[in-house]
């Protein structure tokens, strides 16, 4: 993604405004190198960088990783439940990050993992992935599991206004494979969402907007990606116990349109603006050497 193609908002209610979202992330991903890091104001943190857990501690909290990080960096990923905890006062917050993180050339993608069914799908869509929505984000994070065709209205929203979503495949935490894992007649439920995402991303180029999340502790894999033809967010390396090697195991032919994410390793660095910007370029490095990702 250019400076240029950042997520301004257009006047023109007939032109889009931005590119396809699989284009744009492989633009920036390809002048920035391959890293998300998360903006994830949990109290820990606030309390490790010497701030107050209230309002005035998220905002310079989260307006310090936007100076350090989103011109530097190709996705932030703020977590929006860390936002919402301080209310209205935080949503402000929330919607400054995304606005300024955008306007410096990051890709946002807003972690909200939403899933529900008709108007209220709808009305998340309207939320997270729509021009003139303050929260619009450049895309959002998805749970499948009420069945993935009731994601539709944001997929369909997605896809009319150029962004992107990244739906829940396979992840880390322990309680996941009861339900990731179990079977749907011959295939695992994580790939029966691989399969639709992979549906829905098929002919596009470079890759599709439908991207998976997959974590980078869950041991074998499991699951076929070859037929994807989209980005894979994924979360779990370094503070969570997932190491750059476990990455190329797990993905190997699908390593180029991986994009590790990382929080706690990179936010620790902080609240210094250099220091925290010097740890993010440091990972980035690492995963370029570590991937041969160029």
């Amino acid at each position: 993604m250019t400076q240029s193609g950042s997520n301004s908002q257009s006047n023109s209610a007939s032109a889009p405004t931005r590119a396809p979202f699989g284009a744009r992330l492989t633009t920036v991903v390809s002048q920035r190198g391959p890293l998300c890091v998360g903006i994830d104001p949990h109290p820990g943190l606030l309390t490790q960088w010497g701030l107050a857990d209230d309002a005035n501690g998220l905002e310079r909290f989260a307006m310090t990783c936007v100076e350090a990080l989103a011109d530097e960096v190709a996705v932030l990923k703020p977590q929006s439940a860390f936002f919402e905890r301080y209310g209205s006062k935080g949503i402000v917050v929330l919607e400054r990050v995304i606005a300024e993180s955008q306007e410096a050339g990051a890709i946002v993608l807003l972690d909200v993992k939403r899933g529900d069914i008709g108007s209220t799908m709808a009305a998340y869509a309207a939320a997270y992935l729509t021009d003139g929505s303050p929260l619009a984000a450049d895309a959002i994070t998805l749970s499948p599991y009420l069945g993935f065709g009731s994601l539709e209205p944001a997929l369909q929203a997605a896809e009319k206004s150029g962004r992107g979503v990244f739906v829940l495949a396979l992840t880390s935490n322990p309680e996941a494979p009861e339900i990731q894992r179990a079977l749907n007649g011959p295939r695992s439920i994580a790939q029966t969402v691989v399969d639709a995402a992979a549906e829905r991303n098929a002919g596009v180029r470079p890759i599709g907007g439908i991207g998976l999340v997959v974590g980078a502790t869950i041991g074998a894999l499991g699951v076929d990606l070859d037929a994807l033809n989209g980005p894979l967010l994924v979360p779990g390396f370094g503070a969570q116990g997932g190491t750059l090697s476990d990455i190329r195991t797990l993905f190997g032919k699908s390593l180029h349109n991986v994009l590790p994410a990382s929080s706690r390793d990179v936010l620790k660095a902080g609240p210094e603006v250099f220091a925290l910007r010097s740890e993010a370029l440091r990972t980035r490095d690492a995963i370029v050497s570590a991937t041969g990702h160029h």
